[in-house]
């Protein structure tokens, strides 16, 4: 497809300014903020997002992407650690300070984490003339974790058989940031950006498998649990009833 600079960009910001940067995890902190719980929220699927952001964001400067999706992963990362954070707060009862500290020093690892990847990658991949396998493996890398990190969701899904502690607003507005971002570099022009392009149709996908389990098992647990509440309401009754019939007779 030919270069559109324009579109290029305007779909670069859509992915990130519009949806990853300002809303896509701030369903999520806010939903665990309001209900002062991360049940059934897996703080994995938090950690390792923050872990593979270093990744995406050193393929995304090293590539020269758009300036969209080279800030993209720093702010991703970001708000997965607060998210994170939450997760020991809330769930692991640690203390605010002690939460807030380890999400810091996580952060700090991570930065220099990007910062170690850049620098070695460039120091071989010279813009493309050199040895391309370590800048393949930062986008693999990338790929792999952000693949990952959904399972341990997958797992709270199963145990719960329903949806619950993460947001679904944040995940279909995290699935609309990975169109965003693909089309971005289809416009982008020349060669399409093959494992920039996984990492962003992954998360489209296994996105869609928690919207798509929500839409089914959140129905069915809110009708057992309707099913049980009538089947003790009726218990109730019989009780009420038979010991009405003792105090008669």
């Amino acid at each position: 497809m030919p270069t559109n600079l324009v579109a290029e960009n305007a779909f670069g910001y859509l992915g990130t300014c519009v949806i990853f940067w300002m809303i896509q995890l701030i369903p999520q902190i806010w939903k665990s903020y309001r209900t002062q719980s991360t049940d059934g929220y897996s703080h994995w699927l938090a950690l390792l997002w923050a872990v593979a952001a270093p990744f995406l964001g050193a393929y995304a400067v090293v590539q020269n992407l758009n300036v969209p999706l080279i800030v993209q992963p720093q702010v991703f990362c970001a708000l997965s650690l607060v998210s994170w954070g939450q997760c020991q707060y809330y769930s692991h009862k640690r203390s605010k300070v002690l939460a807030a500290a380890m999400t810091l020093g996580v952060g700090v690892l991570l930065g220099g984490l990007e910062v170690g990847l850049i620098f070695a990658v460039k120091s071989v991949y010279h813009d493309g003339v050199g040895n391309t396998r370590a800048l393949d493996f930062v986008g693999i890398m990338a790929s792999v974790l952000i693949s990952i990190a959904l399972f341990p969701q997958y797992y709270e899904i199963w145990k719960h058989q329903e949806v619950i502690g993460i947001s679904v607003l944040f995940m279909v507005v995290d699935l609309l940031g990975g169109v965003w971002s693909d089309l971005s570099l289809v416009f982008k022009g020349g060669k399409l950006d093959v494992i920039a392009a996984t990492s962003y149709s992954l998360v489209v996908a296994l996105d869609a498998v928690v919207i798509i389990c929500a839409m089914v098992l959140n129905p069915r647990a809110n009708r057992r649990r309707s099913r049980e509440a009538a089947a003790v309401r009726d218990e109730e009754e019989k009780g009420s009833q038979r010991t009405d019939v003792e105090t008669d007779a």
